[in-house]
Parts: structure tokens; C-alpha cells; sequence
């Protein structure tokens, strides 16, 4: 039997960590099993015929909310070319509907809910059995052993004679049990890496498929230990756990901040997403010794309307984090990224504003302004009409309006996003911003709000731009900007040169000098 396990990922750079599990946990005992990674920008028709000419028995896909749509489509068209081939879907995206799921797409065969490592090896063990039992057992006898053995894969939503069947849940995987995700596909460095090294989370935030688990499985130290030493020695560019709370066992993250310190080999970045509120003096006194460039942490602030906060039950001290961010940031070696929720229950325009003025005020390296998602399974989707919820009906499901904040406020929100990713996330403006947000305009988030107004009033957001075109726009925008408020225009012209040659090469800033380049 050959089977393929393969995903639709949203870009290149990004690997998938859950089809690696997979795969090391079904590729031993000689079976017959292959890995491919596709993106969500792929033709159609280029990954319908990858897979077809594969000639597979089984084509086993890892379901997102960025690539449900497209995989389902896929796989009804594999089904229509291919009778004999056998259809599983896993994943988030198909685990909390899955009966739903199946009934309305007849091409689908098997559905794993939740973790699927030991699922799916027991899947393939059944199918593979019944492949070779055939041998003194009558056509009858064959298939009703089948029917037998499904019914003991935990985990599997399956059809069978016409029916659907519902087997009991599988119980979590012991950590340590399961094989290393790189063990037999090594790792490509020109990806970003996955890993984890624990599943679920202590907290309870109504928004997150891991508040579903409370308790957390963490892998033991060895082990952590012995596969991070793997990725040190390939010099892999960049490690990003996925640990929804790295640092919720202090004594635990401090080891492993600890090893990798001591260890470091002066290129790999390891990104962790960490609890502002539990870092302590011990954990900045460690991280004060570390190589700049060495971790990247990633803070959920989410929002500092304490009302808000409740509501999705998160329990975080807004000041400790707040503080801790600065604190982090203080260090000068460790990239820090904030992250805000827009829709969030009690938050509305102005209050998201002080929220995103709170953050910008830690001057966190980057700022993450997201918008909420009302996924499958989480408690604000269950919770969608006690507070007014619209939201998209299709993946990824993001809020349109709820009772605080309106639809028109959060397109405007969306358009305060774009800009602040070209100009403050993207870096090389970091003088003008200063300057536009501590001495012109009333607040950061008005300064971000102004120029989305006149970007978009400009059109400027129907194209893409280089970076070399921002500093034009934002250099039209300073002499909009003096127009109605005298003097700041050719001062910041200024500050914009010196921008320029911290960033661009030498032509770059003669053209701007010469020209002005203004649009």
C-alpha cells in the first residue's frame, strides 16, 4: 500500500511540522510512505497532478484554516480521477466538524480527530493487514475483520458499509513516545523550522484551539535537549517553537534557555512565544548573557482593556507584561514581538487605540496587530451571539462587527495594519517614526491612523511598493502633512535622508536628495 501525507502550507518559507510527525511515525516497519509539502500559491492543476502521477493508494492531508477549502476541492478531483484512492483528512480545521464533514462530501474516506501519530500508524495497520489477509479467509470473512479493526483505531471517523462510524477518542501521546519530526527528512534551510517541545497550554483563552487542553505534556529535558543539539549542529538558520506558553514552567524554560546559551553556535535564531508576566530577574539576568540574534520572543498582549481580557479569560497582570516587555526589550539583544487582538468583547475603537498606544510605547521590535478569529471548537465561536458576533463564514472565520466595535471601524483598523507593517515592521524608518509620533501627531496610533487615511486616500494600496517607494510616500505625506500644520515637513524631509543612508545604498539617497522623490 503506498500512502502519501502531504499539506497545502501557506507560503515557502514555512515548513509543517504536524505532516513530519506523521511521517516518522508511519514511515518505520517497512511501509510504504511518502512526504510532499505544497503551498496554498501552487496551481491547482500542478498539485492535482503531482499527486495523481503518484499513483498512491492513500493520500493523507493536514487541514488548515488557510488550506481547507483548497485541499477539499483537491481531493474531490483526486477522488473523481482515482475511485480506488483512499481519502484521510486531519488536522484542526476538520476535527470539530468531522462528522459534518463527511456526510457532506461523500470523497472523503477517513477523518482523524485531534493528535493523529498513533492514529494513523493504526490505520495503516488495518488497511496494510487487509491487504495481505486475504489468505484463507473468504471475501465475507476479510471484510468483516476489516470492519473490526477500524473500529479499534481511536481517534477515526470513518465510513464503512454504507455508514458512518464514530470511534471513541484517542488519549493524548506521551511526549517522549513519539519520534523526533526531522528524524528521517532533514531540515531545509531555506524554511523555517518547526518544533515543539510540549502540547497544550495551563491557560484558558477563549479564542485558542489549545485552551481545549488545559494540562500541558512536555517532552523531558534529554530529549529537548538532544533535539535541539540536531538543529545546532546542522546550523539551521532559524528554530521556531510552537509551544503555545513557552516559559510556563520558569525552571524548565530556564534550562533550556540555559543549554542553548552555553551551546550556542553563532547562527541559529530560536523564536519562542513566551508569558510576559512570568518572566523573573533570574530569567533577564540569563538572557543578558546571550548572543544578540540568539532567541526572538513573541508576547500576546492582545489588549490592556481589562474588561476585554476577562471575557476571553485571559488572566495576565497588563502592567507586569507591559513592563516585562520593556524590560526585555531593555536587554538590546533579544527581537521582541507584541501581539494585539482587534474585536476582542469590550474592546471598541477608542479603546483598542489606548491598547495599541500601550504597546507601541514598549518599543517591542515588531507589533503584531491581528484580528480576532471565531474558530471551530473555541469558546468565543459558542460564544458568538452573547456578544453580537458577525463574522466570515468561511475560513479563517475573522469577525466582520460585534456589539463594541463596527465593521466600518474594523476595515479602518485593517488599513492602520498595512501601514504598520510596510513602515514599523518592516524597519529602516526608525528616526521619522520618532519623530512622527512622539512630536507631530497627538499619539502613536493617530500618527498610524493619519497615514492610512492618506495612503489610502492617495490609492497607494493598489499596488505593491519597494521600500526605496515608502520613503517617497511617507515624504508626500510629510509635505501633505506641513500643509496643514507648518514647520514639520522639511525637518522631517531631513530625518528621512538620514534613514535612507542607514538603509539603502548610496543611489538610493542621491535620487531622494536630488529629487525628493515626491509622488
Amino acid at each position: 500500500m503506498k500512502t502519501l501525507i502531504t499539506t497545502l502550507n501557506s507560503q515557502y518559507i514555512h515548513s509543517n511540522l504536524a505532516v513530519r510527525y506523521l511521517y516518522s511515525a508511519a514511515a518505520g516497519d517497512g511501509r510504504n510512505v511518502h512526504l510532499r509539502e505544497f503551498t496554498i500559491n501552487n496551481e491547482d492543476s500542478y498539485i492535482y497532478g503531482e499527486i495523481l502521477k503518484g499513483d498512491y493508494d492513500m493520500v493523507a492531508f493536514s487541514c488548515y484554516i488557510w488550506n481547507v477549502e483548497k485541499t477539499i476541492y483537491l481531493a474531490e478531483n483526486l477522488k473523481k480521477a482515482a475511485p480506488h484512492m483512499q481519502i484521510l483528512l486531519g488536522g484542526p480545521e476538520v476535527s470539530h466538524d468531522a462528522l459534518d464533514l463527511l456526510m457532506e462530501n461523500r470523497f472523503v474516506d477517513y477523518i482523524i480527530q485531534g493528535e493523529g501519530e498513533q492514529s494513523l500508524r493504526k490505520l495503516l495497520d488495518v488497511l496494510e493487514t487487509e491487504d495481505g489477509s486475504g489468505e484463507g479467509l473468504g471475501t465475507d470473512e476479510v471484510h468483516q475483520k476489516k470492519g473490526a479493526e477500524l473500529a479499534g483505531v481511536d481517534g477515526l471517523i470513518y465510513r464503512f458499509d454504507g455508514k458512518v462510524f464514530i470511534n471513541q477518542a484517542a488519549e493524548p501521546a506521551k511526549m517522549d513516545m513519539l519520534s523526533f519530526p526531522y528524524r528521517y527528512i532533514a531540515p531545509e534551510n531555506d524554511k523555517i523550522l518547526y518544533y515543539e517541545s510540549s502540547r497544550g497550554c495551563p491557560f484558558n483563552c477563549a479564542y485558542c484551539l489549545s485552551s481545549l487542553e488545559r494540562r500541558v505534556r512536555s517532552l523531558s529535558m534529554d530529549r529537548i535537549f538532544e533535539d535541539l543539539r540536531y538543529f545546532l549542529l546542522k546550523e539551521v538558520k532559524q528554530v521556531k517553537f510552537i509551544d503555545r506558553t513557552f516559559n510556563f514552567d520558569r525552571k524548565r524554560a530556564l534550562e533550556i534557555f540555559k543549554y542553548l546559551i552555553e551551546n550556542d553556535n553563532g547562527v541559529t535564531n530560536f523564536h519562542m512565544e513566551i508569558c510576559a508576566d512570568l518572566i523573573d530577574n533570574d530569567t533577564l539576568q540569563l538572557l543578558r548573557t546571550a548572543r544578540k540574534g540568539l532567541f526572538q520572543f513573541e508576547i500576546g498582549v492582545q489588549s490592556t482593556n481589562r474588561e476585554a481580557l476577562f471575557a476571553v479569560n485571559r488572566s495576565a497582570d497588563v502592567v507586569s507584561v507591559l513592563d516585562n516587555i520593556c524590560n526585555v526589550v531593555a536587554l538590546g539583544n533579544i527581537e521582541v514581538h507584541a501581539d494585539l487582538i482587534a474585536g476582542l468583547p469590550f474592546e471598541d475603537y477608542d479603546s483598542f487605540t489606548h491598547s495599541f498606544n500601550n504597546v507601541y510605547m514598549t518599543k517591542a521590535h515588531k507589533i503584531h496587530l491581528g484580528f480576532l478569529k471565531l474558530l471551530k471548537g473555541t469558546a468565543i465561536r459558542k460564544s458568538a451571539e452573547k456578544y453580537g458576533y458577525a463574522y466570515r463564514s468561511k475560513p479563517p472565520y475573522e469577525v466582520i462587527s460585534n456589539s463594541f466595535i463596527s465593521a466600518k471601524d474594523l476595515v479602518r483598523l485593517h488599513q492602520v495594519e498595512h501601514v504598520l507593517d510596510l513602515y514599523y515592521n518592516r524597519g529602516g524608518f526608525e528616526k521619522t517614526l520618532y519623530y512622527f509620533t512622539t512630536e507631530v501627531a497627538a499619539s502613536p496610533f493617530a500618527f498610524y491612523e493619519e497615514l492610512a487615511d492618506y495612503y489610502y486616500l492617495k490609492g497607494y494600496q493598489h499596488a505593491s511598493h519597494k521600500k526605496e517607494d515608502l520613503y517617497r510616500i511617507l515624504d508626500a505625506f510629510a509635505v501633505y502633512k506641513d500643509r496643514r500644520a507648518k514647520g514639520c515637513g522639511p525637518y522631517i524631509h531631513g530625518l528621512l535622508e538620514e534613514d535612507l543612508r542607514a538603509n539603502m545604498n548610496p543611489e538610493a539617497v542621491k535620487k531622494f536628495e536630488k529629487k525628493g522623490w515626491e509622488i
